[in-house]
């Protein structure tokens, strides 16, 4: 449904406005308070704002755990989904959180690529079929006081090489 309407959108937005929207209409994006607030032209860079408030304060007073775990996770799959292309296979494989101190104040997350970075993905996965990429994004206050580190490994793979892969595990069956 999402690629659909993304396809039909793409004729009158940017990608980027695409991305920033699609995260801030979503049903289950919002459910996690947080808002995509920035989206470079390239979708190299997302930033998102994770507000305090009645939706996500927990007991204690600080936003949720699983608010600030939940808001940082889709953000580097879709990301690389739409800057590699249909030629690949994105998928988020693991995640860390670590929390470092209470969060009772509006947090935010930042995360990029750099166009090296990309390129040096679409080589390796021309090398070896798949790649298990490693990002770490901090979710921080205005001040750039750490709150706490969420560590992502994204798979990445040819999508020819997806299928075939797939297609062996199942003939072994």
């Amino acid at each position: 449904m999402y690629r659909t309407l993304t396809k039909i959108l793409k004729t009158f937005l940017t990608d980027a406005q695409i991305y920033k929207y699609g995260f801030n209409w979503s049903p289950m994006y919002r459910r996690t308070t947080a808002k995509v607030i920035k989206v470079s032209s390239n979708l190299l860079y997302v930033k998102i704002a994770i507000p305090l408030s009645i939706k996500n304060k927990n007991y204690v007073g600080s936003i949720f755990g699983g608010s600030l775990f939940s808001a940082t996770d889709p953000i580097y799959m879709i990301q690389l989904i739409n800057i590699l292309g249909d030629h690949y296979i994105v998928w988020d494989k693991d995640a860390t959180i670590r929390y470092k101190r209470p969060a009772k104040e509006n947090v935010y997350a930042a995360f990029s690529f750099s166009s090296e970075e990309i390129e040096n993905i679409k080589v390796q996965v021309a090398q070896n079929g798949e790649l298990n990429l490693t990002k770490t994004v901090h979710i921080t206050n205005k001040d750039g006081v750490v709150f706490a580190e969420v560590i992502k490994t994204i798979y990445v793979a040819d999508k020819t090489f997806y299928k075939e892969k797939r297609q062996l595990k199942a003939n072994k069956k």
